[in-house]
């Protein structure tokens, strides 16, 4: 048997970047993804094992919970999300029902197909949040509600899980990911949504994924029920 932590959306820019992490600090993981030719070409180079699974599909966790059934998890990491973006007047009961499922039922779901192996090996969880569901923008009905309810998940599960998993959040800004590419091809726009943030850039995934390796080690074993943000002080600072 051997020591993994999880990555959902491991081929996504934060999921990567911590895998890449972990691998530099001898660390073992299990990579998920539903893009199957960028997860092969990961694990590839970095020698991890991985599972091709779509939160979006019912029973997703059923494949992954069997190619690690030998293995003890020490952390999972949801590194899922997505950029849904409508006026309020716009938005439908199918959008909203679409990004609870992917940001936080399907959360929960892997969750509780791994809530018993974390907890008999006192593991950490990381989920991820957005700077919008604690600061206002419009059009951001969709997302803000479904990152405020992972919000509202993590501090609920610290308290059930206490004091054997640690449960943690990280609220990002604006990341340079694949997600985000429609709204950065004007480079424009781009450089008006960096300067939109205190530090004047916009976030990387290796800026979120070197917190969620912290969150998920020992090193953070007082660190729980907390809501952190990577945000370029967007989310405290005029």
């Amino acid at each position: 048997m051997s020591d993994k932590y999880l990555i959902f959306g491991a081929t996504g820019s934060i999921g990567s970047s911590l895998a890449q992490q972990l691998k530099d600090s001898n660390q073992e993981a299990h990579l998920i993804s539903r893009n199957e030719d960028e997860l092969k070409a990961l694990s590839e180079k970095l020698g991890f094992s991985f599972t091709v699974a779509d939160v979006l599909e019912d029973g997703f966790i059923d494949q992954i919970k069997s190619d690690v059934s030998d293995n003890i998890i020490k952390g999972l990491a949801y590194c899922i999300g997505s950029i849904d973006l409508k006026p309020l007047k716009r938005v439908t009961e199918s959008d909203m029902n679409k990004c609870m499922k992917l940001n936080l039922y399907s959360a929960i779901e892997a969750i509780q197909g791994f809530q018993d192996n974390l907890k008999n090996n006192h593991g950490s969880i990381v989920l991820f949040s957005s700077v919008a569901a604690q600061k206002g923008f419009t059009n951001h009905t969709i997302i803000a509600s479904a990152k405020a309810a992972i919000e509202g998940l993590t501090v609920t599960l610290a308290a059930e899980f206490a004091p054997t998993i640690r449960v943690n959040c990280i609220a990002p800004s604006l990341t340079d990911s694949k997600i985000s590419q429609s709204m950065l091809k004007s480079e424009v726009v781009a450089e008006a949504l960096a300067k939109a943030h205190p530090l004047k850039r916009l976030g990387e995934g290796k800026d979120s994924a070197a917190l969620a390796k912290f969150l998920l080690s020992d090193e953070s074993a007082w660190v729980t029920g907390q809501i952190i943000g990577v945000d370029g002080g967007r989310s405290a600072l005029s």
